[in-house]
């Protein structure tokens, strides 16, 4: 182990790698392992190290605190221990560090600043050509989008029978020229016509994916990684036990220390057939066992809900499972699971034959406005035609729709709440939403109440009369927001009697 590169300076909450040469013989995947032990002032950390091929070792780790560390290396295919220094320098200003559960519902970077979560899904955007990447980049820097879902294995489904850029393992696909659009539910979840060694890993796969998790983090998108999914031809989704733990080792080991990195167990959990509950507890103790940054967590249903109660899960991510409500069930799984309520699928604004996936751009906005409104946080998906089938729910490239470009309004609006996030005020009127700030203390001092698809002309309002409040008409819709003075007590708000309208107060 006498070759080691690693940076003598680096910012807090940013990844630092030490490399360096090893064995080639054998498979060094299973027979080699390394690791690093990293001590600053105020912590200490252990962390598992990878083999990344060509005889290279890496050990990665982030530092949550400014000052000097030091760190030991340690290895079995090496009698040698390697010490060294670095230096951790403040961070940078777009750098707040890890997202973390806050005030019980909802989140906020390390250092306190607020995190309000408008996120979209594309399920295999990485694994796409060099320019839909770009694309999908490019599109990503113009939005409002700070998280988004992706899976780390390829994905086989309708609008989605290309075999991918690469593979994770060594070994050869099966034949994909027998797949069509009618006969693609056959290979669902097979392993037969594909020879894999499960027990090495293609590097450069994963090397791939690592840039995309730094593209995402330079544009302040959280990297909410989708571990296993039911949707595959490749045999990714029933490998034996064993093979399973070295991959989820493998994963945690390449990606922990990465600040935008959230750990999504599985989309729609429940359709992995090969798969049962006791098994996902043991993924979910190993990552948390693997994981000394203890990311979000989370786990993602189709029709059955997982328990969110179990304490390794940090938030829910939560599927529908009416044809019409969720958002409006916000409420409801923030008092039965006391937890961030996360609807990363409320179905998508497209119109392709399958019901999750032909919504309209209003509606997609009003879920949005009304899970915020209820105390939670909406995610956004869409699934247009077209002549390349390329649809941003898979594929990422461009958006065709509408919605999207509607949500840095409601962000903005978010950023004005007192404290950090809101919870829906009981003691309103019936027909209508209002939520407050979930801050204890701060409930009085704003009020933002949401009207949907209804159309009222004006509506009346009962406040306490020692306080005076600025009153705002918001166009949800349009992106419009009118003040329209200041009041106390009962007052009355004219409105133009047309959907999406809110009505912001803020103390003065």
């Amino acid at each position: 182990m006498n070759r080691i590169e690693y940076s003598r300076t680096i910012t807090r909450w940013s990844m630092t790698e030490i490399r360096c040469v090893g064995p080639v013989e054998g498979n060094p995947f299973t027979d080699c392992w390394i690791r690093g032990i990293f001590t600053g002032k105020e912590e200490s950390v252990t962390v598992e190290g990878f083999y990344d091929g060509d005889g290279i070792y890496c050990v990665r780790f982030m530092p949550s605190f400014e000052g000097t560390y030091s760190f030991l290396l340690q290895s079995n295919f090496s009698m040698q221990e390697y010490e060294g220094t670095f230096l951790v320098t403040k961070q940078e200003k777009n750098n707040h560090g890890l997202v973390r559960v806050h005030n019980t519902y909802h989140f906020a970077y390390e250092d306190g600043t607020p995190y309000y979560s408008i996120g979209t899904t594309c399920y295999v955007w990485e694994l796409q050509s060099e320019e839909q990447i770009e694309q999908t980049l490019k599109v990503l820097s113009e939005s409002a989008f700070n998280k988004i879902r992706f899976c780390i294995f390829p994905k086989h489904y309708a609008y989605n029978l290309g075999e991918p850029r690469d593979y994770p393992y060594e070994g050869t696909p099966m034949d994909s020229s027998v797949l069509t659009v009618e006969n693609f539910n056959e290979y669902n979840g097979k392993a037969a016509g594909n020879d894999w060694d499960l027990y090495r890993f293609n590097p450069a796969y994963f090397r791939h994916i690592e840039s995309c998790i730094v593209r995402l983090q330079e544009l302040g998108i959280e990297a909410d990684l989708i571990l296993m999914h039911p949707y595959d031809r490749w045999g990714f989704s029933c490998m034996e036990a064993a093979a399973n733990d070295h991959y989820l080792t493998y994963i945690t080991a390449r990606f922990s220390a990465y600040r935008n990195v959230w750990w999504s167990l599985a989309n729609e959990y429940d359709l992995l057939t090969a798969k049962n509950l006791k098994d996902w507890e043991h993924y979910a103790e190993l990552i948390c066992q693997k994981d000394p940054y203890q990311h979000l967590r989370s786990i993602h249903n189709c029709i059955h809900f997982y328990d969110h109660t179990r304490p390794w899960i940090t938030h829910c991510s939560i599927q529908r499972q009416d044809l019409y409500k969720t958002a409006e069930l916000t409420n409801e799984w923030r008092e039965r699971y006391k937890k961030p309520v996360v609807l990363d699928e409320i179905a998508y604004e497209g119109n392709i034959q399958y019901g999750w996936g032909n919504i309209t751009a209003q509606e997609m906005v009003r879920r949005f406005w009304e899970a915020v409104c209820r105390g939670g946080y909406a995610g956004h998906g869409e699934t247009f035609l077209n002549e390349k089938d390329i649809l941003w729910w898979s594929h990422g490239s461009q958006l065709l729709g509408e919605s999207h470009k509607r949500f840095r309004f409601l962000h903005d609006i978010m950023l004005e709440v007192p404290g950090t996030g809101l919870r829906r005020y009981e003691r309103t009127a019936w027909d209508e939403v209002c939520a407050v700030p979930e801050e204890i203390g701060k409930g009085d001092s704003f009020f933002l109440f949401y009207y949907s698809f209804m159309q009222p002309s004006f509506r009346e309002f009962d406040l306490p009369s020692e306080k005076e409040y600025e009153v705002f008409v918001l166009d949800t819709w349009n992106m419009t927001k009118e003040c329209v003075g200041r009041k106390k007590g009962k007052f009355k708000v004219a409105l133009p009697g047309k959907q999406y309208m809110a009505v912001m107060l803020k103390e003065v």
